[in-house]
């Protein structure tokens, strides 16, 4: 993975997501350079993390990171994005091997022939109704089939939740005029943006690209993303609206954000994107800065087992303190050149 594979370089291959992890999520940290990786510090103490085993560092609220840091991990090839709370933003990118463009440019052929677009978009609306389509029918017959899928999806969840549904209304520069179930469906779904333009990003594919939509800088984001909102947004939505109380649009932001979190929603992102464009789909997953025994990081005991590594387990009362180590890595980056 990165540059830790011998041998000419190969500038158009990605890394394959299914070695090492893929996604990492650290919020509330400071990242700093340590050798040939990083480490993440807070009061607790250290964990470090090896950069080559990362594609997609996902930087969430209260993350800070070091010049060093980022130059080390350019160089092992994993990309860095910086995002809202739960995912559910997407603020910046920074991009690692950007001479490998082998999904950007599979998505970019598959695009420009009228007879592979059509194949990806028949696969999209398969995808929605979760069945085979007949392949006799059109795809404006398609696209038919899935405006009756989503009306009925609207007011099922109406019928569920007794929350009056008129049809989606609402206008970007009137917001306060919308009713409380559009500006809460507005927000579920900005949501999901967030989340689906940091996977196809960080997969090195372009969110202009759309197949069913077109000319919007994030056309391919919104055909990603109508994959799962009958599933996820639309319920989620009315549960919200219906449990009444104010402030609609940060309950539903925190309840995307829990909901998208415990369905490990990037995890089927990353596959349905490469399912849809016809690659061999890879496993992606997603792991968070917690307990470093969490993450199989220590330090190993015959008798133990794993034993948690960055701290000194000299029995007296010498042994290092977080604070200690925290103090110690505000010195200048280990590694640094």
């Amino acid at each position: 993975m990165g540059n830790a594979t011998s041998g000419p370089t190969n500038y158009q291959e990605l890394p394959r997501f299914d070695r090492g992890w893929t996604f990492l999520w650290a919020e509330k940290v400071h990242i700093k350079r340590k050798d040939h990786g990083i480490a993440l510090v807070d009061a607790r103490g250290v964990v470090p993390v090896p950069a080559s085993i990362l594609s997609v560092l996902m930087l969430g609220p209260g993350a800070v990171i070091t010049h060093g840091a980022m130059e080390v991990l350019a160089g092992n090839g994993c990309s860095v994005l910086w995002l809202g709370e739960g995912g559910v933003r997407f603020y910046a990118a920074g991009h690692a091997d950007s001479e490998r463009a082998a999904n950007l440019m599979h998505q970019a052929e598959a695009w420009a022939d009228p007879i592979r677009r059509g194949e990806v978009v028949r696969k999209m609306y398969a995808m929605r109704f979760n069945e085979n389509l007949d392949e006799a029918l059109t795809i404006q017959q398609v696209r038919g089939h899935e405006g009756v899928r989503v009306r009925e999806a609207y007011a099922e969840a109406s019928r569920q939740t007794g929350v009056a549904w008129s049809g989606r209304s609402y206008k970007r520069g009137d917001w306060t005029r919308a009713d409380p179930i559009n500006r809460a469906l507005s927000a579920a779904n900005a949501c999901l943006y967030g989340l689906v333009h940091g996977a196809i990003v960080a997969t090195g594919f372009s969110p202009g690209l759309g197949f069913v939509h077109v000319g919007k800088a994030l056309a391919f984001v919104y055909d990603i993303a109508d994959l799962y909102k009958v599933e996820l947004t639309i319920p989620l939505s009315f549960e919200a609206v219906a449990a009444g109380g104010a402030d609609i649009e940060g309950r539903v932001r925190r309840a995307c954000r829990n909901l998208f979190f415990r369905r490990r929603l990037i995890t089927r992102i990353v596959p349905d994107i490469q399912r849809v464009l016809g690659l061999r789909e890879e496993a992606a997953r997603i792991v968070t800065h917690g307990d470093p025994l969490d993450l199989g990081l220590g330090i190993w005991d015959p008798d133990l087992g794993l034993v948690a590594a960055g701290r000194n387990w000299a029995p007296n009362e010498n042994a290092a303190t977080a604070e200690e180590i925290l103090e110690r890595f505000g010195e200048p980056e280990e590694g640094a050149s």
